[in-house]
């Protein structure tokens, strides 16, 4: 499994949760699982896009579940025998998989689409109000101005 490594994007995000490794981690018992093969890029600021390549499936065989920041991606392939024929030989996999992503806080599925064997789901981070820095004014005494002192001038 391909690994990237986001630690020099860290010194920037200091004190922030640390999102790229919650996208990059899956669920612990699916380690070893490489089907189907997925991509993760950061699309803006706020946005992310999972692209997964499921060739073979269409959007009826496909099912995307988003629960306690865990993202669930489901491929069921029916089976489908076609009358007066058999394989020779069988390369295209049509086997089932379920791939889990553990989501970051705040970060939820905005859409998703299926084009040219290729699944795209979008993430949008949604950061509330509440937790969204803001700035504080500072108050202060204001500043006396200069007083002017007569002097009384003796004649």
């Amino acid at each position: 499994m391909r690994h990237v490594d986001f630690s020099p994007l860290y010194r920037s995000t200091v004190g922030f949760d640390r999102l790229f490794t919650m996208l990059d981690s899956l669920a612990q018992p699916d380690q070893g699982q490489t089907y189907p093969p997925y991509n993760i890029e950061r699309t803006g600021e706020n946005t992310y896009r999972i692209t997964m390549a499921v060739a073979g499936f269409d959007e009826t065989e496909l099912t995307i579940e988003a629960k306690a920041h865990v993202l669930t991606v489901k491929g069921e392939k029916s089976e489908e025998k076609a009358e007066g024929s058999e394989f020779l030989y069988r390369g295209i996999a049509k086997r089932a998989f379920e791939r889990r992503f553990q989501l970051a806080d705040h970060v939820e599925v905005a859409a998703a689409s299926l084009k040219n064997g290729l699944l795209h789901i979008d993430l949008l981070r949604s950061i509330p109000e509440a937790m969204k820095t803001r700035k504080i004014a500072i108050a202060a005494e204001p500043v006396n101005a200069p007083k002017t002192i007569e002097t009384q001038v003796n004649s």
